[in-house]
């Protein structure tokens, strides 16, 4: 028994050295992987979006708290800064509301609670994530969290499938899987994170290293402050057959009868 716990304790260590850097890279794949085919998952429809959105509810109180101490201290810099924030959190948090709305729409696109076909998948996190994985449980539907291991990020959402909830160590092989499988991806406001997640969808179709599929960016007034796609197209850095790669809705509904539409368009219904 001794043999075997040091032989166990050899192996493990053996994992972080350099020169196993490809068979982590292969377990990072594969725990995932296996799992997805257990569970039948044909597809996946990816949301994107900010971890820091948060729902109405918690939005209104912190709106309340923020005008009743600025009441108090009407001259504090600090507390004027507060309410500001608040303020546009609370205006934010109507995305939440929409990314759960979308989530009970894909959910409920199945024949039933156990027909994985077609899965909502998300990073895994809070706010705009929680809220997609929440609507899928709403309406008794799996759905998939891909979570990344950093030093600093929350603990997963609670309303992931249990069996469906996969950290990853690398950021590569975590984006493998969100494309692996995906249909359409729908992109809410947020930060550097969902930045980087749909340009590298957009790259990844661009260089027809991935099937097309549809990118929808939810409201629009945003994504047009954010990024001008318009002007990398008139100076040509982008063709017009890759600005045409994006699309944009409104709320879950539009955006779901956007992806319908294009499945439809080309022949081959979604669902």
């Amino acid at each position: 028994m001794l043999r075997h716990s040091k032989a166990n304790k050899a192996n493990a260590s053996f994992l972080y050295h350099d020169e196993a850097r490809g068979v982590r890279l292969q377990l990072d794949y594969l725990k995932a992987e296996v799992a997805m085919r257990e569970h039948h998952i044909e597809h996946t429809i990816v949301v994107f979006g900010s971890a820091r959105i948060i729902e109405p509810e918690v939005a209104i109180q912190a709106h309340a708290e923020a005008e009743k101490n600025l009441e108090q201290a009407p001259d504090s810099p600090q507390l004027q800064v507060a309410l500001k924030r608040a303020t546009a959190m609370l205006k934010k948090s109507i995305h939440y509301e929409e990314a759960r709305a979308f989530g009970r729409l894909v959910g409920a696109s199945g024949k039933g609670p156990h027909d994985s076909r077609i899965t909502l998948m998300t990073g895994a996190g809070p706010g705009i994530m929680e809220a997609a994985n929440r609507g899928a449980t709403d309406v008794g539907a799996k759905s998939i969290g891909l979570k990344i291991e950093l030093p600093f990020e929350q603990t997963s959402n609670p309303y992931i499938t249990p069996e469906l909830n996969f950290v990853f160590h690398y950021f590569a092989i975590r984006k493998l899987h969100f494309m692996h499988r995906a249909k359409a991806l729908v992109v809410f406001p947020g930060g550097f994170g969902t930045l980087d997640e749909l340009f590298e969808v957009l790259t990844l179709i661009q260089t027809d290293t991935s099937e097309p599929m549809p990118v929808i960016l939810i409201h629009r007034e945003y994504w047009d402050r954010l990024i001008n796609f318009e002007m990398l197209r008139d100076e040509e850095m982008i063709s017009d057959t890759d600005y045409n790669l994006l699309s944009y809705a409104e709320n879950a509904q539009e955006a779901w009868n956007s992806i319908l539409k294009w499945y439809s368009d080309r022949g081959n219904p979604l669902c």
